[in-house]
């Protein structure tokens, strides 16, 4: 025997009802008792037309109205039969006049009692079962009020199980292919008047039929596919929970996930009757199984997350409950006699304060209770009033696999942390299957997402990603990203959503990932002015989780955004050098802001473009190694220009290739002026441990300074004059197999940058096109010095290694 719910989205209309009895037809193969939910929306409406006819308003007809209408349509879609439409017709029309009746008593005297009011609501469930029960071709109809039965306890009706155990055995015990009852509904054990087992509870009728008569399932058919790992309005990624058990499934339950009836789990439970929550909308789907074991290997630390919204979280504190006992016996017992929930409690060790979480409708009333509870003590100081924080929103992580499995806790803090949520409260039981933590109602979407995320629930690992810059380099990692994405996806369950774009004066963004395919024309079309400042706000205002922020221009405005978004918890993957170059204090600020902020910022293509020079500088000081020295090559522009110069190409000429290849700055005398080196040697100098300014930098030029005044205009018209002096002494060079290099070096407190010249035996000699070359003696590297050589300037390479930044900070 099977016990199959059906809810109120189930029989909302003609055609889902059809659906119905497909799925009860199809489990011709043993007896089914259909347990049944009124149809959708119309428990609401029956609680709405009574209030309008207690308050006098005659309103209350036109909904009777519209509930007669609603019913009446159903029958007239479901059945081509006029002889049973019309039997159908007469059944509900008993009904019906006697719901008239009611209202009309109500609205006439203008009292609603609750005994009244359980009365009225009774009629969907009346109503449903009867219309449900002659669609299915020899179905019997049961009264659920003739079996379960209840008794008034703790201020509301509850279960008398023995005595309804005993009445739902008789009723079936000899048990008609399909049985069909409503749900919800049920009668008081002394006075035999309509009762009812609260919202949610034709899921519980159905446990109780089930258990009674030890059924080998019990079906729960709603209008989802069962438990998700979270709620799929809020996490898109959220999928079904295929296996729970008993305890999981309650927690999840209990903390807003609105599959089941808490209670229902209950009874079930206790005889191990398995429950299957199905899709009436997609019966092919697998659903969810809840036992007491799951049968999957899964590994998953946690299950599922479920949240309350709306919630409020009241302290109990003061010295005076220090040491006192039965003060939590006060604060329970004052709140349960107002009829008040408490969903989460959090207790200082020191005993002096408790916080209970409540629901937010309850938040005034819980107060009051408390107030006059502990008024005496708030009267002589030792207890303070009431506080209340009000729009939280509280987070439960439940999984049987949390028990035992050291570092979850923490791992939840340091995950919400870095993405910048606050934790208000938290509580854990012993059974360690739920941890449970109180936030900023605005930050519920992001705490869920991150943790969905972080616990692998998701199928793939999420990196938000703010790319700044779609020249040459940003371009690049654009392309890098839209070729690498599937790749990442399919080996490492990585998914990089590029959610904003932004060039000098637009701005696109798209919380759900922009296409890259045509992403310049939507950005000029479809994308909002921008500035600086506007590009923070609205990074800041999307409050996206596990964003990077990631800056491929050369802008001193851009880099000056980079302290607030690392202090709003936005990773920062930086090309541009102006930052880590800038004055100390505000190097070291930035490094200082993300630490505290537990994010990223990185930078390692400030340096060799996608060489691995700053990682490697960072691994040798953090195993506790000193650079003693650093002398390099860090110019990809000037080493090309120094290897290009010959006889038959002039200076100037490879000035202008250099920039046509794209290795130079916009403006080349940047890289000609030694500064994009001195800020080059300035960052390594910093990551190896020393503090230094661009000012403390010996510079030699090898240009006079005139030309690096005026116009870039200027500048190109003015070099070729110098292209004479050069090849002179190129030639020099030459016959003496000699080569310039523009070395940067870092020596005992000294840092300098300048033309050499460097014969055949130095390892800078060969140093061909626009490579870089460093070489780095430490404590351990000291007779001989490590050495890193490769490509140091192209977009290409550059973006790589942003792209690589970018990676590392996915793998944390």
């Amino acid at each position: 025997m099977k016990v199959i719910k059906f809810g109120g989205s189930s029989v909302a209309s003609a055609n889902t009802i059809k659906q119905v009895r497909a799925i009860v037809e199809s489990k011709s193969d043993t007896p089914v008792i259909v347990v049944v939910s009124a149809l959708g929306g119309i428990t609401d409406q029956l609680l709405s037309t009574a209030h309008l006819a207690a308050d006098g308003n005659v309103a209350y007809e036109k909904e009777i109205l519209s509930l007669i209408n609603r019913h009446e349509s159903v029958v007239n879609d479901l059945f081509d039969d006029t002889k049973n439409r019309m039997q159908l017709s007469m059944q509900m029309k008993k009904l019906l006049d006697e719901l008239i009746n009611i209202f009309k008593g109500v609205y006439l005297i203008k009292d609603l009692s609750s005994k009244t009011l359980d009365t009225i609501v009774s009629y969907g469930e009346r109503l449903s079962s009867l219309i449900v029960s002659a669609s299915i071709p020899k179905a019997k109809w049961v009264d659920s009020r003739d079996i379960i039965k209840t008794e008034f306890k703790h201020g509301k009706h509850v279960p008398n199980s023995e005595l309804t155990t005993e009445l739902i055995q008789q009723a079936f015990k000899y048990t008609p292919k399909v049985t069909v009852m409503g749900g919800f509904i049920s009668s008081d054990i002394t006075s035999g008047d309509t009762t009812n087992l609260g919202r949610g509870g034709s899921d519980y009728t159905a446990a109780l039929v089930a258990t009674a008569l030890h059924a080998s399932c019990l079906e729960i058919w709603t209008d989802v596919d069962g438990f998700m790992t979270a709620d799929p309005k809020v996490i898109d990624k959220a999928y079904t929970i295929e296996e729970l058990t008993y305890d999981e499934a309650t927690e999840l339950s209990n903390f807003g996930a609105k599959v089941i009836y808490p209670p229902t789990i209950y009874p079930v439970c206790h005889t191990n009757i398995p429950i299957l929550v199905k899709n009436t909308f997609n019966p092919s789907g697998a659903g969810t199984v809840i036992s007491s074991t799951t049968k999957g290997a899964s590994k998953q630390v946690i299950k599922g997350i479920s949240s309350i919204d709306n919630t409020s979280l009241i302290t109990v504190q003061g010295l005076g409950m220090v040491g006192v006992i039965g003060v939590n016996y006060r604060i329970f017992k004052a709140l349960a006699k107002n009829g008040i929930s408490v969903f989460l409690v959090s207790q200082a060790s020191s005993e002096n304060s408790t916080s209970i979480g409540v629901r937010g409708e309850d938040t005034q009333s819980a107060c009051n209770a408390l107030n006059t509870e502990f008024a005496k003590e708030i009267e002589q100081g030792v207890i303070s009033p009431m506080r209340a924080q009000e729009g939280l929103a509280t987070v439960a992580v439940v999984g049987k696999n949390m028990k035992g499995n050291a570092g979850i806790a923490g791992r939840l803090f340091q995950t919400i942390g870095r993405n910048g949520i606050n934790i208000i409260a938290c509580a854990q039981g012993a059974s360690e299957m739920n941890i449970s933590i109180v936030v900023d109602g605005h930050l519920l979407r992001k705490a869920l997402n991150v943790i969905h995320d972080s616990f692998f629930l998701s199928e793939y690992k999420e990196l938000n990603l703010f790319i700044c810059g779609i020249g040459t380099v940003g371009s690049s990692l654009i392309d890098q990203i839209k070729s690498q994405r599937k790749r990442l996806m399919n080996e490492q369950h990585l998914k990089l959503n590029v959610v904003g774009i932004a060039s000098s004066s637009r701005l696109l963004t798209n919380r759900e990932g922009l296409n890259l395919e045509n992403y310049r024309e939507v950005l000029y079309d479809a994308g909002i002015s921008s500035s600086p400042s506007i590009l923070r706000d609205e990074i800041i205002k999307m409050n996206i989780y596990n964003s990077v922020f990631v800056d491929c221009t050369a802008s001193e405005s851009i880099a000056d955004l980079y302290q607030d978004l690392l202090g709003h918890n936005v990773s920062i993957v930086a090309a541009n050098k102006i930052a880590a170059s800038s004055a100390y204090n505000n190097y070291a600020a930035l490094k200082r802001v993300a630490l505290d902020k537990g994010v990223k910022f990185l930078f390692e293509t400030n340096v060799g473009a996608g060489l691995p020079i700053i990682n490697t500088i960072n691994d040798l000081i953090n195993s506790g190694d000193k650079i003693l020295k650093i002398e390099a090559v860090l110019s990809g522009t000037l080493n090309y220009i120094f290897n290009e110069i010959s006889k038959d190409v002039p200076f100037s000429k490879t000035i202008q290739n250099a920039q046509k290849e794209g290795f130079s700055e916009p403006d080349p005398r940047i890289d000609l002026s030694g500064t994009d080196v001195i800020r080059k040697l300035v960052i390594l100098t910093r990551e190896a441990g020393y503090r230094i300014e661009q000012s403390d930098v010996e510079t030699h030029l090898f240009m006079p300074n005139e030309f690096f005044d005026g116009t870039l205009d200027e500048f190109w018209n003015r070099v070729p004059s110098l292209d004479e002096v050069f090849e002179k002494r190129r030639a020099v060079l030459e016959k003496e197999n000699k080569k310039w290099r523009f070395v940067a070096k870092f020596e005992n407190g000294q840092a300098s940058v300048g033309l050499k010249e460097v014969d055949v035996s130095h390892p800078f000699y060969n140093l061909e096109g626009s490579n870089n070359i460093i070489l780095l003696t430490t404590d351990r590297y000291k007779a001989y010095p490590m050495q890193i050589q490769g490509y140091g300037a192209g977009a290409g390479v550059t973006a790589a290694g942003v792209f690589a930044d970018i990676m590392s900070i996915a793998n944390i």
